[in-house]
C-alpha cells in the first residue's frame, strides 16, 4: 500500500522486452534505497512493482502483460520522468489516501486552465471508471493523491498547487497525456458489496441502499 504523496522523481533508464512482457530499470533520482530490498514494492508512475535487482542507482522490476494492457508503462521511452514511492510502512504519515498500485486505467489531459498560482487540470476517465469518481473524492494520478474539484460526465478537474507540480511529474503534462488512473478503492468494494447477483440469502438483509448513501453524500 502507498500514500499517493510522492518521495522522487526518477526516470526511466532502460527497457528491456522479456517474452512477451518488460523489465524496466529505473534510476531512483534522490529516492533513499537504503532500506530497500528484493522483493520490495515501490509505486513507479502509479503501478506498484517488485524490486528484483538493486543497481546502485536505482532498481529493476518486472512489468506484467495485465499490468502493460491497463498502464502507461509500456508506451514511456527511455529517459521519461517517473514519479517514485516506497510502500508505507505503520509509521508513515498517511498525508493523501490509500493507495493500492493496481492502476483501473489510463485517463487523458483535456486543457490546463490558469487559477491564481495553481493550475486546473482537466482530465477525461474511460466510462467504465468514470462512476468511481465522485466530487471531493480521492483518486490517483500516476501515483500522486489528489481531490477531485468537479465531474462532468467522464471528464474531472483537478486543482494543482505549485508545490505538486514541482514535486512531481505533473508539471511536464500537456493537453493529450496519457495518464495511470486509481480510484478509490472503497468505490470498488461498495460496489462489489452492493451486487445484487452476490445476494447471500443466508445473511440479514442490509438497510443500506443507494439512495441512503445518496442522500448522505457517499454516492451521486
Amino acid at each position: 500500500m502507498f500514500t499517493g504523496i510522492i518521495e522522487a522523481v526518477g526516470k526511466l533508464a532502460k527497457v528491456e522486452a522479456r517474452e512477451g512482457d518488460l523489465r524496466l530499470t529505473v534510476d531512483s533520482g534522490t529516492l533513499d534505497l537504503s532500506d530497500v530490498q528484493l522483493g520490495d514494492s515501490i509505486a513507479t508512475n502509479g503501478v506498484c512493482l517488485t524490486v528484483v535487482e538493486l543497481t546502485g542507482k536505482g532498481y529493476v522490476a518486472d512489468v506484467s502483460l495485465e499490468t502493460l494492457d491497463y498502464a502507461t508503462l509500456g508506451s514511456l521511452p527511455v529517459g521519461a520522468p517517473l514519479n517514485l514511492e516506497k510502500a508505507l510502512t505503520p509509521t508513515t504519515r498517511l498525508g493523501g489516501h490509500l493507495v493500492s498500485g493496481h492502476v483501473d486505467g489510463k485517463g487523458t489531459v483535456v486543457s490546463l486552465e490558469p487559477s491564481g498560482r495553481s493550475t486546473v487540470y482537466w482530465l477525461e476517465a474511460p466510462k467504465s471508471l468514470a462512476r468511481y469518481i465522485a466530487h471531493k473524492g480521492s483518486i490517483t494520478i500516476d501515483g500522486v493523491s489528489l481531490t477531485v474539484n468537479k465531474v462532468e460526465g467522464c471528464r474531472f478537474a483537478l486543482n494543482i498547487v505549485p508545490h505538486t507540480q514541482q514535486e512531481t511529474i505533473i508539471e511536464n503534462y500537456s493537453a493529450g497525456t496519457v495518464v495511470n488512473l486509481e480510484v478509490d478503492v472503497l468505490a470498488r468494494y461498495l460496489e462489489r458489496l452492493m451486487d445484487p447477483s452476490l445476494k447471500d440469502d443466508t445473511i440479514k438483509e442490509s438497510t443500506l441502499t443507494a439512495g441512503f448513501l445518496a442522500e448522505h453524500g457517499f454516492m451521486k
